[in-house]
């Protein structure tokens, strides 16, 4: 049997492993095909980061689907996050409604050769995604925070109002909030509400609580379906323009109320930005090249530099 010398054999293996490796990376970048699985399709945000998303795939040369549940849920989520990975997209952009419920279904996705980015939220393991794009909820609480003592001259009772616990977007937001309201000695924080990611009970929510605190001088709501119930419970209660609000979030309908004084601040983010970013990143992964996390802007929307600052103002439709 004919011998190979060692230096031959060594550059043959490298020269194999190398073409190996160039074949996986030529055929994970042949696959064109992303997805963005919104926290829900209802929120305009998530319309808004569909748009951003959409934009920066057909620059790119990618074709990316959009697609979330009905309601923020986890349950309604996870059937379609087994749905996306059985099709096989290159990367996947996804909101997780939950902290940790999440984790088993995006492992599975990371496991079947999926690139993941986590896009406004994100779960508990952080070994999961290549990447994570979100504005700084601490300091949107705390801009909250900030905001609604200014409006209420720093002295009353104020509550916040939330969707669900488990949620990191809305759980960093009220740390934010809690920790820089405490710098006001003379405002006293009721218990936080939990109303789900709904406007009805919402609305429900903030009547009841008003009727049992008729000197609730402030709200802070913590995004935008929330945001919508509180303008309308208060709407009901006669009460709106009395009970200042902070809401989270720069829909068309918030800055309408905002418009009519029904609302008096609003913290806005960047949701078209997040979507560019999170594909951009993704067709980073895809491509074995560096990715990076990114926290986009934030502002403080008023009547004053409404006009000024109305790239934040999200859209509900492309």
């Amino acid at each position: 049997m004919q011998r190979i010398r060692s230096g031959t054999a060594i550059a043959t293996l490298t020269a194999l492993t190398l073409g190996l490796a160039t074949a996986g990376a030529n055929a994970a970048s042949s696959n064109k095909n992303l997805v963005l699985i919104q926290g829900t399709k209802a929120d305009n945000f998530y319309v808004t980061m569909g748009c951003g998303a959409e934009a920066e795939a057909k620059k790119l040369g990618y074709k990316i689907s959009v697609q979330g549940p009905t309601d923020f849920s986890p349950s309604e989520q996870i059937p379609i996050v087994h749905s996306v990975t059985a099709s096989k997209p290159a990367a996947v952009l996804i909101a997780p409604t939950d902290e940790h419920a999440l984790i088993a279904p995006m492992q599975a996705m990371k496991s079947a050769g999926i690139k993941v980015i986590q896009v406004d939220t994100h779960v508990s393991n952080t070994s999961i995604a290549s990447a994570s794009i979100s504005s700084n909820n601490t300091k949107g609480g705390a801009d909250a925070a900030d905001a609604l003592a200014k409006l209420i001259h720093d002295k009353g009772s104020v509550v916040v109002m939330n969707e669900q616990a488990g949620v990191s977007t809305t759980e960093a937001r009220i740390a934010g909030f809690d920790k820089e309201i405490k710098k006001y000695k003379n405002i006293k924080v009721l218990p936080t509400q939990y109303t789900g990611d709904s406007p009805t009970p919402a609305a429900q929510k903030i009547n009841a609580l008003y009727a049992a605190n008729p000197n609730l001088s402030g709200v802070f709501a913590t995004n935008v379906l929330v945001a919508e119930g509180v303008d309308t419970g208060l709407k009901q209660t006669g009460a709106a323009g009395k009970v200042k609000i902070v809401g989270y979030d720069a829909d068309p309908e918030q800055v309408a109320d905002l418009k009519k004084g029904i609302v008096q601040a609003l913290v806005a983010q960047q949701p078209y930005q997040e979507g560019v970013d999170g594909v951009e990143q993704a067709v980073n992964a895809i491509n074995g090249k560096k990715t990076q996390s990114i926290l986009t802007s934030l502002a403080v929307l008023t009547l004053s530099n409404l006009k000024a600052d109305s790239r934040y103002i999200y859209k509900s439709s492309c």
